[in-house]
C-alpha cells in the first residue's frame, strides 16, 4: 500500500471530519442490545424506518429474555413494516437465547463473539464493537461499498475484502470515525445514482470525481 494512498486518505477524512463533525450510528437506541437489534431490522430497510418501530419494541422488550420468549407471529406483526420480517424474527429471538445461555443475557463487548452470534454478521459486529463499545472498526454497508470503490481505496465488491483493504489504508484508530463519516458523505452527498460532485468537500482527491472531469489521480500502490 503507498504512502501516497494513505496520505490521500487521510486529507479525505480531515476533510470529511470537518464536513461531518456530529457523524453518528442513526440508529436510535440506548443499550448494545438494542443496537444490536436495530442492525438486524436495518437490513434491506432505511434507519429512518427502523426509528420509526424501535421505541414501542424497546418499551416492550427491555431484556435479551423478553426477546428470547417473544411470541414470534406477534414479533412478526410488530416488525413487519421492516421487511423481511420472518428471518428477521428468527434472527431476533435466537439472538436473545444465545445471550442468555452463553452471556448472561449481555451483549459481549469481543467481535469474534459478535460475529458468532445469530444475526450478526462482520457488519453489525463492526457497528456494535463502534457505536455501543467505542472500539476500532470499519462498517461496510452500501454507502462504504460505493465510496469507497469511488475513491479507489478498493476495487472489491465483497464487504469482507473492502473492510481488509481500507483496514490497510485506515489508521487502526480512526477506524470508526473513518466509518462515521463516510456513511454520512454517502448518505447526503455521495448518492449512488447522482453524485453531487460540484458540493463535494473531497471532490480534489476522489478519482471518480476527476474522470467526470476530465482529470485523473494517480492511484499507483
Amino acid at each position: 500500500m503507498s504512502s501516497d494512498l494513505k496520505r490521500r486518505a487521510a486529507r479525505i477524512l480531515k476533510a470529511l471530519r470537518k464536513q461531518y463533525p456530529d457523524a453518528h450510528c442513526e440508529l436510535d437506541f440506548t443499550t448494545p442490545l438494542e443496537l444490536a437489534i436495530g442492525c438486524i431490522l436495518s437490513a434491506q430497510c432505511t434507519d429512518k424506518r427502523v426509528n420509526q418501530v424501535t421505541p414501542a419494541l424497546f418499551k416492550k422488550y427491555t431484556t435479551a429474555q423478553d426477546w428470547a420468549s417473544a411470541d414470534p407471529s406477534e414479533l412478526e406483526r410488530e416488525i413487519h413494516s421492516t421487511g423481511f420480517f420472518r428471518n428477521k424474527t428468527r434472527n431476533i429471538i435466537a439472538l436473545g437465547q444465545a445471550l442468555v445461555e452463553q452471556f448472561e443475557g449481555a451483549i459481549p463487548n469481543d467481535f469474534d463473539a459478535l460475529v458468532k452470534l445469530p444475526g450478526i454478521g462482520r457488519k453489525t459486529a463492526n457497528v456494535i464493537m463502534v457505536s455501543a463499545f467505542d472500539q476500532p472498526g470499519i462498517v461496510v454497508d452500501t454507502h462504504m461499498k460505493r465510496l469507497a470503490n469511488r475513491m479507489g481505496f478498493t476495487k472489491q465488491q465483497h464487504p469482507d475484502k473492502i473492510e481488509f483493504d481500507l483496514q490497510r489504508v485506515i489508521p487502526r484508530a480512526a477506524w470508526g470515525e473513518f466509518s462515521h463519516v463516510m456513511v454520512f458523505h454517502g448518505r447526503r452527498c455521495c448518492h449512488a445514482r447522482n453524485p453531487d460532485c460540484a458540493q463535494c468537500v473531497i471532490a480534489q482527491d476522489c478519482p471518480s470525481c476527476q474522470i467526470k472531469q476530465g482529470s485523473k489521480l494517480d492511484l499507483s500502490d
